[in-house]
């Protein structure tokens, strides 16, 4: 019997993951051995606690404080439905995990990845994902696709200077240099059906 899989969806703000998601799920017909989430949120507390993080209004929120957010919202989601799922034989598929702080807290917000490493591990302890599937896409494009999307929907990270954002992405590029064993990288600048093709060849023959 094959084990269960934990896979995550990593990458910037407009990278495409929800909708390739929601294009992914459709094409496992809702398969039972399957669970998809997403992070922060997927449960009630940390939904919750997103809708706190990402306000627009939090102006001053301290970076220290999103990124303890951003652990206490996983350590729920974590134990509350990642683990049970796996736990039940389920393949669970998650739009952000622990990469997402290393690149955005760590290193963007200059809180050091390792002290943020720290922090989720203190939330999560050590389970890292099997497989991490990171969309690849220049800043610049990815928050054209917002403003040309879902303008009316920018939430406090999305109106982040282009700086920032370039920051998030060299964070990836660490994080990603750290851990190579577990990414997989797809090109995210394409056609959205391209996009989904890429990502299917990669999970198809991972879930069976």
């Amino acid at each position: 019997m094959q084990r269960s899989l934990f896979i995550t969806f990593e990458g910037g703000e407009g990278a495409g993951k929800t909708s390739v998601l929601q294009a992914i799920g459709e094409r496992l017909n809702n398969r039972t051995d399957i669970l998809f989430t997403r992070e922060p949120g997927g449960i009630e507390i940390a939904e919750k606690i997103r809708s706190i993080i990402l306000d627009p209004a939090h102006t001053a929120m301290h970076e220290r404080t999103e990124a303890l957010l951003y652990a206490a919202a996983r350590s729920q989601h974590f134990y509350q439905k990642v683990i049970p799922a796996l736990e039940s034989g389920q393949h669970v598929l998650c739009d952000r995990f622990i990469d997402s702080s290393l690149a955005y807290q760590g290193y963007a917000r200059g809180i050091g990845v390792d002290d943020v490493l720290a922090i989720n591990e203190f939330a999560i302890g050590k389970r890292m994902p099997d497989v991490t599937i990171f969309f690849d896409i220049k800043p610049e494009k990815g928050l054209a696709r917002i403003q040309a999307t879902r303008a009316d929907e920018i939430n406090r990270l999305d109106a982040e200077g282009l700086a920032f954002h370039h920051k998030v992405y060299e964070g990836y590029e660490y994080v990603m240099e750290r851990y190579p064993e577990r990414f997989k990288v797809v090109n995210a600048d394409q056609a959205l059906e391209q996009v989904i093709e890429d990502v299917w060849m990669i999970l198809n023959p991972i879930l069976g």
